[in-house]
C-alpha cells in the first residue's frame, strides 16, 4: 500500500502573471499525514484499470484523471513497459477540489513508485506540463515556493498539528484565480531561513492567503468557520488552503487540536473535520 500525502498552503501570495499568462505565486507548503491509499497490481489485460473508492470518490473522472495521465506519460517516455498493464486502486481519504492537492499527490505517489530514484529535473518538468506546476511540492515535506519555477527546501523541521474542516464546497482553481484583480509584491525575506519556531509562527501570522477573500465573498460560511477556529484554545492561526475550500487551524499541541476538532464537529456536524499533523 502506497501513502499519497496531502499538502497545505500555510500562506499564499498571488504575484503578477508570467509570460505564459499564469499567475505567479509565493507560498509555503507542508505535507500532512492525511493521505489517500494506493494499491498497484500488474494485470493480464489489454488496458489499465483505475478504480476510486473511499469517502471522496465522487466527482472524479474515472477515464481521464491524474493517474491515467501519469501512466500515459510514463509509457510515452519509455519509463515503464508499454505492454504491461496495471490495476490501480485509490482509496480517497482527501477531499477533492478542496485545496489539499489530492489528485496531484496521487500522481506524485505513482511516479515515485515506478521511478524510485530515477526522477530528475528534466523528467519532472515533463510531468509538470501534463499534471500541474504544483507536482514538485509533493517531493518535499516543507518548502518555500519562491515562484512557479523555484522552490527552496526548509532546513529546520517544524512540527505542527492541524485541524482541517471541509465545508462541502467544490472550488475550481481556474475560476478562483480568474477573479484575482490585485497582485501582491514578492516577499523580501526567505522564510526557509527562519530557524526559531516562535519567529516562524509570527511570520506565518503576518501572512495571508490572497485567494481567501475571493472565496469568502462567494461563500460566507468560510469566514464564519475560520473565525470559529481562530477562537479555539491555543490556535496559532486559521486560514484557507490554496484555492479552497478546506479551512485549517494550526495548534501548539495535539491535545488542543484534538479538543478543537471535537468542538468543530459539534458546531458543524455536516462537515468533514479531522486532526492531522505535518510530516
Amino acid at each position: 500500500m502506497i501513502k499519497s500525502y496531502s499538502k497545505i498552503n500555510l500562506f499564499l501570495r498571488v504575484l503578477k502573471k508570467n509570460i505564459r499568462g499564469l499567475h505567479d505565486i509565493q507560498s509555503t507548503t507542508m505535507l500532512l499525514t492525511l493521505h489517500d491509499k494506493i494499491i498497484i497490481k500488474k494485470i493480464k489485460k489489454n488496458k489499465d484499470v483505475v478504480v476510486f473508492n473511499g469517502p471522496f470518490k465522487k466527482n472524479i473522472n474515472t477515464k481521464l484523471n491524474t493517474i491515467t495521465s501519469t501512466l500515459s506519460l510514463l509509457r510515452s517516455q519509455n519509463l515503464i513497459n508499454p505492454n504491461k498493464k496495471y490495476k490501480i486502486i485509490i482509496n480517497k481519504q482527501i477531499p477533492v477540489f478542496a485545496g489539499l492537492g489530492g489528485g496531484t499527490g496521487n500522481a506524485a505517489a505513482v511516479i515515485k513508485y515506478f521511478l524510485k530514484k530515477k526522477l530528475n529535473i528534466k523528467l519532472l518538468k515533463i510531468f509538470e506540463k501534463k499534471i500541474g506546476s504544483d507536482l514538485r511540492l509533493f517531493f518535499f515535506n516543507h518548502i518555500f515556493q519562491k515562484n512557479l519555477k523555484k522552490i527552496i527546501k526548509f532546513k529546520k523541521k517544524y512540527k505542527f498539528y492541524f485541524l482541517l474542516i471541509y465545508p462541502n464546497i467544490k472550488c475550481s482553481t481556474k475560476k478562483v484565480y480568474s477573479q484575482v484583480k490585485k497582485f501582491n509584491s514578492p516577499l523580501k525575506i526567505d522564510p526557509s531561513k527562519i530557524l526559531i519556531k516562535e519567529k516562524y509562527n509570527k511570520f506565518l501570522i503576518s501572512q495571508d492567503n490572497d485567494l481567501q477573500k475571493i472565496v469568502e465573498k462567494k461563500h460566507k460560511n468560510i469566514q464564519n468557520i475560520l473565525r470559529f477556529i481562530k477562537f479555539q484554545k491555543n490556535c496559532i492561526l486559521s486560514r484557507m488552503t490554496g484555492s479552497g475550500s478546506v479551512c485549517f487551524g494550526i495548534f501548539f499541541n495535539r491535545k488542543s487540536a484534538n479538543l478543537a476538532v471535537k468542538v468543530l464537529k459539534k458546531k458543524f456536524p455536516k462537515y468533514w473535520c479531522v486532526l492531522t499533523k505535518s510530516i
